[in-house]
């Protein structure tokens, strides 16, 4: 079992984090079916507070999983593992949704691009495409 410190080092991502460190599954409930769904995605660290979200992409699945079950499972892979029991809140407020696709996209136009968007990327697009969800770790302090 990793220690709580191995899991919050994991989880201390910064613009300089590379594009691996970035990268989680997660398991959410199939909304419809009720079966576990497993998917790889990015996450982002944003004044303290976790975040995934759809990129500009058409609505995703785990998007709609989420909404029906905010409960999931955040599966930790670059430098431990770990399996981290997780809560989902989407972000539909109109200024939270700016402050925190302000940094994302920032961290996406930087040089080193953690991820694989085209650069430059516009806040616009991701303020009106993208779907956002905040994540809460209960069983950790991070």
């Amino acid at each position: 079992m990793p220690t709580e410190a191995a899991i919050r080092r994991a989880l201390e991502l910064t613009p300089a984090s590379s594009t691996r460190a970035r990268i989680i599954d997660i398991t959410t409930i199939g909304r419809r079916t009720g079966r576990p769904r497993r998917i790889e995605i990015f996450f982002y660290r944003v004044r303290g507070r976790f975040y995934l979200n759809s990129g500009l992409l058409r609505p995703p699945s785990w998007y709609a999983n989420l909404l029906g079950n905010p409960d999931f499972t955040v599966h930790l892979k670059n430098g431990v593992r770990a399996d981290l029991r997780a809560r989902a809140r989407p972000v539909t407020d109109p200024d939270e949704r700016r402050a925190v696709f302000t940094e994302v996209v920032a961290d996406l136009n930087q040089p080193s691009n953690p991820g694989t968007i085209a650069q430059p990327t516009h806040l616009a697009d991701w303020l009106r495409v993208s779907r956002l969800v905040e994540i809460t770790f209960p069983d950790h302090q991070v």
